[in-house]
């Protein structure tokens, strides 16, 4: 073979004209053309079959979407779900650091007696960390006043009183209680009156 030589495809190998100017047409067993009436009928056909497969793919396509947005909806319950979990083990185990906080701010005499540029530093810190637990839905059991619910209370002693309106209710929070949203962390320990 010469270097001057051409090589030539195969007809129809890459030249997408090949094929312009030939018409397909549906014949007979003979090589005769169809008559009109069986083209329209196989056309009908070939249309019954596209729109039976277009309602199948549709049909999987809304499933599929459906299916999806079930998921990112599980998902994002999960999420919420974790979150509150892992939120409320670290708060869990930061508790008692509050508690020795609250301790040690609760005894007015000796909190008093405590140079106050320390007292004021500890007090902010104290502060900063009742905001961390705000701003990550951590709210505070320890209301008196209010109705015993033993979802939120744990009562440790009661006291007696004849006030039919206190009956029942929160007279002393022993120690704090902690939620989480609906959650309880540690339900609050409470002296509770009873007539």
């Amino acid at each position: 073979m010469d270097e001057h030589d051409e090589i030539k495809e195969p007809i129809g190998m890459g030249d997408e004209d090949a094929f312009e100017d030939v018409s397909f047409v549906d014949s007979t067993e003979d090589g005769d053309e169809l008559p009109t009436k069986d083209i329209v009928k196989k056309l009908r056909e070939d249309l019954k079959i596209c729109r039976k497969e277009k309602e199948e793919y549709l049909t999987g396509w809304q499933r599929a979407k459906a299916d999806y947005v079930n998921l990112q909806k599980d998902s994002n319950a999960k999420y919420k779900e974790i979150r509150t979990m892992v939120t409320g083990n670290m708060v869990e185990d930061l508790l008692p650091v509050l508690d020795s906080f609250n301790m040690a701010m609760g005894n007015k005499e000796a909190w008093e007696k405590v140079d106050a540029n320390w007292r004021n530093g500890v007090e902010y810190i104290h502060q900063q960390f009742l905001r961390v637990l705000a701003d990550n839905n951590v709210t505070a059991l320890d209301q008196v006043d209010v109705m015993f619910d033993p979802m939120l209370h744990e009562s440790i002693e009661t006291i007696p009183t004849d006030d039919e309106s206190k009956d029942h209710k929160i007279a002393q929070v022993v120690q704090t209680g902690y939620k989480i949203g609906e959650k309880v962390i540690r339900p609050a320990r409470v002296k509770v009156y009873q007539k």
